[in-house]
Protein backbone atom coordinates (compact mmCIF):
# COMPACT_ATOMS: atom_id res chain seq x y z
CA UNK A 1 0.00 0.00 0.00
CA UNK A 2 1.47 3.33 -1.00
CA UNK A 3 1.29 6.70 0.75
CA UNK A 4 -1.43 7.96 -1.61
CA UNK A 5 -3.78 5.12 -0.57
CA UNK A 6 -3.01 5.65 3.12
CA UNK A 7 -3.84 9.37 2.86
CA UNK A 8 -7.11 8.52 1.08
CA UNK A 9 -7.99 6.08 3.88
CA UNK A 10 -7.29 8.71 6.53
CA UNK A 11 -9.51 11.22 4.73
CA UNK A 12 -12.35 8.68 4.38
CA UNK A 13 -12.17 7.69 8.06
CA UNK A 14 -12.37 11.37 9.07
CA UNK A 15 -15.28 12.06 6.68
CA UNK A 16 -17.41 9.13 7.83
CA UNK A 17 -18.75 7.92 11.16
CA UNK A 18 -16.22 5.10 11.04
CA UNK A 19 -14.24 5.10 14.29
CA UNK A 20 -11.35 2.84 13.39
CA UNK A 21 -10.12 0.73 10.50
CA UNK A 22 -7.40 -1.92 10.57
CA UNK A 23 -5.88 -3.38 7.42
CA UNK A 24 -3.45 -6.27 7.12
CA UNK A 25 -1.86 -7.24 3.82
CA UNK A 26 0.95 -9.75 4.32
CA UNK A 27 3.59 -8.10 6.52
CA UNK A 28 1.96 -4.67 6.17
CA UNK A 29 -0.41 -3.64 8.97
CA UNK A 30 -2.07 -0.28 9.58
CA UNK A 31 -4.70 1.02 11.99
CA UNK A 32 -6.35 4.40 11.44
CA UNK A 33 -8.58 6.05 14.05
CA UNK A 34 -10.71 9.13 13.60
CA UNK A 35 -9.97 12.12 15.82
CA UNK A 36 -13.45 11.90 17.41
CA UNK A 37 -12.95 8.19 18.16
CA UNK A 38 -9.54 8.81 19.76
CA UNK A 39 -11.00 11.60 21.93
CA UNK A 40 -13.88 9.34 22.97
CA UNK A 41 -11.39 6.65 24.01
CA UNK A 42 -9.40 9.19 26.06
CA UNK A 43 -12.59 10.28 27.81
CA UNK A 44 -13.65 6.67 28.47
CA UNK A 45 -16.77 6.92 26.29
CA UNK A 46 -15.95 4.01 23.95
CA UNK A 47 -16.23 0.32 24.77
CA UNK A 48 -13.60 -1.63 22.86
CA UNK A 49 -14.98 -4.55 20.86
CA UNK A 50 -13.13 -7.31 19.09
CA UNK A 51 -14.19 -8.81 15.81
CA UNK A 52 -12.73 -12.17 16.87
CA UNK A 53 -14.94 -14.56 18.81
CA UNK A 54 -13.75 -15.58 22.25
CA UNK A 55 -13.61 -19.39 22.59
CA UNK A 56 -15.89 -20.97 25.20
CA UNK A 57 -14.24 -21.46 28.57
CA UNK A 58 -11.69 -18.66 28.13
CA UNK A 59 -11.85 -16.09 30.91
CA UNK A 60 -11.40 -12.48 29.83
CA UNK A 61 -9.82 -10.24 32.50
CA UNK A 62 -11.79 -7.18 33.51
CA UNK A 63 -10.26 -3.75 32.95
CA UNK A 64 -9.10 -1.93 36.09
CA UNK A 65 -9.80 1.81 36.26
CA UNK A 66 -6.69 4.00 36.62
CA UNK A 67 -8.06 5.48 39.86
CA UNK A 68 -8.32 2.00 41.37
CA UNK A 69 -4.76 1.19 40.27
CA UNK A 70 -3.49 4.42 41.85
CA UNK A 71 -5.16 3.54 45.16
CA UNK A 72 -3.87 -0.05 45.23
CA UNK A 73 -2.21 -1.19 48.43
CA UNK A 74 1.57 -1.24 48.85
CA UNK A 75 2.90 -4.59 47.66
CA UNK A 76 6.07 -6.05 46.21
CA UNK A 77 6.08 -8.01 42.99
CA UNK A 78 8.51 -10.44 41.41
CA UNK A 79 7.30 -9.27 37.99
CA UNK A 80 8.46 -6.19 36.20
CA UNK A 81 5.45 -3.98 36.81
CA UNK A 82 6.23 -2.20 40.01
CA UNK A 83 3.45 -2.03 42.53
CA UNK A 84 5.29 -0.51 45.47
CA UNK A 85 3.68 2.83 46.09
CA UNK A 86 5.94 5.53 47.56
CA UNK A 87 4.53 8.25 49.75
CA UNK A 88 2.16 10.43 47.75
CA UNK A 89 1.17 13.86 49.04
CA UNK A 90 -2.42 14.00 50.27
CA UNK A 91 -4.73 15.25 47.54
CA UNK A 92 -1.99 15.00 44.91
CA UNK A 93 -3.25 14.75 41.32
CA UNK A 94 -1.57 11.91 39.47
CA UNK A 95 -0.82 12.29 35.79
CA UNK A 96 -0.53 9.41 33.37
CA UNK A 97 2.15 8.77 30.79
CA UNK A 98 0.59 6.79 27.94
CA UNK A 99 2.14 4.64 25.24
CA UNK A 100 2.64 6.69 22.07
CA UNK A 101 2.46 3.59 19.86
CA UNK A 102 1.56 -0.08 19.65
CA UNK A 103 4.41 -2.47 20.41
CA UNK A 104 6.24 -4.33 23.15
CA UNK A 105 7.12 -2.45 26.35
CA UNK A 106 10.62 -2.79 27.81
CA UNK A 107 11.81 -1.13 31.01
CA UNK A 108 15.52 -1.45 30.16
CA UNK A 109 17.85 -1.40 27.16
CA UNK A 110 18.51 -5.13 27.50
CA UNK A 111 17.76 -8.16 29.67
CA UNK A 112 20.97 -7.70 31.68
CA UNK A 113 20.64 -3.90 31.98
CA UNK A 114 19.15 -1.85 34.80
CA UNK A 115 15.67 -0.37 34.19
CA UNK A 116 15.63 3.20 32.92
CA UNK A 117 13.38 4.26 35.80
CA UNK A 118 11.83 2.60 38.88
CA UNK A 119 8.95 3.47 41.19
CA UNK A 120 10.01 6.40 43.37
CA UNK A 121 12.47 7.79 40.81
CA UNK A 122 12.18 11.44 39.83
CA UNK A 123 11.89 12.11 36.12
CA UNK A 124 12.34 15.26 34.06
CA UNK A 125 11.01 16.17 30.65
CA UNK A 126 13.17 14.41 28.05
CA UNK A 127 14.39 11.57 30.31
CA UNK A 128 14.24 8.14 28.67
CA UNK A 129 11.72 6.14 30.69
CA UNK A 130 11.28 2.97 28.59
CA UNK A 131 11.56 1.41 25.14
CA UNK A 132 8.70 0.31 22.92
CA UNK A 133 9.60 -2.12 20.16
CA UNK A 134 7.46 -1.74 17.07
CA UNK A 135 8.17 -3.66 13.86
CA UNK A 136 11.72 -4.56 14.96
CA UNK A 137 12.52 -0.92 15.76
CA UNK A 138 13.37 -0.01 19.35
CA UNK A 139 11.92 3.42 20.16
CA UNK A 140 13.18 5.22 23.25
CA UNK A 141 10.23 6.87 24.97
CA UNK A 142 10.95 10.16 26.71
CA UNK A 143 9.03 11.69 29.60
CA UNK A 144 6.71 14.51 28.59
CA UNK A 145 6.24 15.62 32.18
CA UNK A 146 8.36 16.00 35.31
CA UNK A 147 7.61 14.36 38.63
CA UNK A 148 7.97 11.18 40.65
CA UNK A 149 6.99 7.74 39.34
CA UNK A 150 4.22 6.37 41.57
CA UNK A 151 3.42 3.20 39.64
CA UNK A 152 4.48 1.30 36.52
CA UNK A 153 1.35 -0.25 35.03
CA UNK A 154 2.87 -2.62 32.44
CA UNK A 155 5.03 -5.71 32.93
CA UNK A 156 8.38 -5.84 31.16
CA UNK A 157 8.25 -7.42 27.67
CA UNK A 158 4.45 -7.10 27.55
CA UNK A 159 2.43 -5.88 24.60
CA UNK A 160 1.16 -2.32 24.85
CA UNK A 161 -1.57 -0.54 22.87
CA UNK A 162 -1.56 3.01 21.58
CA UNK A 163 -2.61 5.47 24.30
CA UNK A 164 -2.55 2.78 27.02
CA UNK A 165 -1.52 4.11 30.45
CA UNK A 166 2.03 2.98 31.29
CA UNK A 167 3.22 5.17 34.19
CA UNK A 168 1.44 7.06 36.97
CA UNK A 169 3.33 10.23 37.88
CA UNK A 170 3.05 12.62 40.81
CA UNK A 171 3.79 15.96 39.12
CA UNK A 172 6.71 17.97 40.48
Amino acid sequence: MDLKHIIQLIEKVNETELGEIKIEQGDFKIAIRSKAYTEAIKNGKVVMQSSAAIPAGVKVPQATPVAQIANASNTESNGSAETTKPEVAAGAELSTIKAPMIGTFYRSAGPDKEPFKKVGDTINVGDTICIIEAMKLFNEIEAETSGKIVKILIDDASPVEYDQPVFLIEPA
